[in-house]
């Protein structure tokens, strides 16, 4: 009895420690608000669904969730989680209306609007319309009763195919599906394409405590995909590069990323005459690599290559 109570004690200290520079928590072992916030701070930023319902008696309501994503596009899916309260487990209109409505339209949050969706967050009774509380125009929708958010420059009429419950405690997600019956894209966040212009649409994610994102300007930068024909990866680097004291992991990706190492006469192509001589007058490979970085910098991963080989 002594031993299995040493035992259970010594589990509950492993619950929570610091090894290896890493705090590991199991999950059960903290209180509810504390893994919640952990959770939210952890995974971000994440997208916003503003998401407006009506009750079986007319009542519209409007409520931001950041538990949401995209999660097919044939058919379209989406889904959502209004969690029960963490204080009491109650739960939110938003939950009651899909169950009596199964509609729902999710509204895009952008730059623009992101104090009124901030303010449509407040605890109201079921009495009071958000809409109105954040001082937002309402449009009918072509497809499903709830209204849209007119300012939105995305909304998505969808139909509630399932709400799938998480649990009975507080914190337990209710995941919403729902399938998008119709979707409305305003004309000024388009480009000469009929494409979403990313900064045009200027979208913002919630992250941790009351921390947003802007996913627009400057927070934009691309990454290339991996090549369809498998690309070179880790494997075919040369050691000396593979190995390098100055080239970070990022970088060395960036290298990796290509179909094939480019021949000696691409090689000279890729160079000016200046970076010519200054390559052959190299002998130290920091200062080399140095070089090969500055170019990867400038998303010049084959000049890159061409200084390095």
């Amino acid at each position: 009895m002594i031993d299995q109570q040493v035992s259970s004690k010594t589990k509950r200290k492993k619950s929570t420690a610091m090894s290896d520079g890493f705090l590991s928590i199991d999950p059960k072992s903290i209180p509810q608000p504390k893994l919640h916030g952990l959770l939210l701070s952890a995974v971000a930023p994440r997208p916003i669904a503003w998401a407006s319902t009506i009750s079986a008696d007319g009542m519209p309501n409007l409520a931001p969730f950041s538990f949401f994503n995209v999660f097919s596009s044939n058919p379209p899916i989406c889904i959502f989680s209004p969690a029960l309260r963490g204080r009491d487990a109650t739960r939110k209109h938003t939950l009651n209306n899909v169950e009596a409505v199964p509609e729902v339209v999710i509204n895009v949050v952008n730059h623009a609007l992101v104090e009124q969706c901030n303010l449509s967050s407040a605890e109201c009774g079921a009495d009071v319309n958000e809409f109105d509380l954040a001082g937002l125009a309402m449009v009918p929708s072509q497809t499903v009763r709830p209204f849209r958010v007119a300012l939105s420059p995305v909304q998505l009429e969808c139909k509630v195919n399932e709400v799938k419950k998480m649990g009975t405690n507080g914190g337990a997600g209710n995941l919403i599906i729902c399938e998008v019956t119709m979707m409305h894209i305003s004309d000024a966040v388009l480009d000469a394409n009929g494409s979403i212009d990313q900064d045009k649409i200027d979208l913002v994610a919630r992250l941790g405590k009351d921390h947003y994102c802007r996913a627009s300007g400057d927070a934009l930068f691309d990454i290339a995909k991996p090549m369809s024909n498998a690309p070179i990866g880790f494997m075919g680097l040369p050691a000396e590069v593979r190995n390098s004291v100055v080239l970070t992991g990022s970088e060395l990706a960036q290298l990796a990323n290509v179909a094939g190492l480019p021949s000696i006469d691409e090689r000279a192509a890729l160079l000016d005459a200046d970076q010519m001589r200054f390559r052959k007058s190299l002998t130290d490979a920091k200062v080399l690599h140095k070089a090969a970085q500055a170019l990867l910098a400038q998303g010049k991963v084959m000049e890159a290559w061409a200084m390095l080989l």
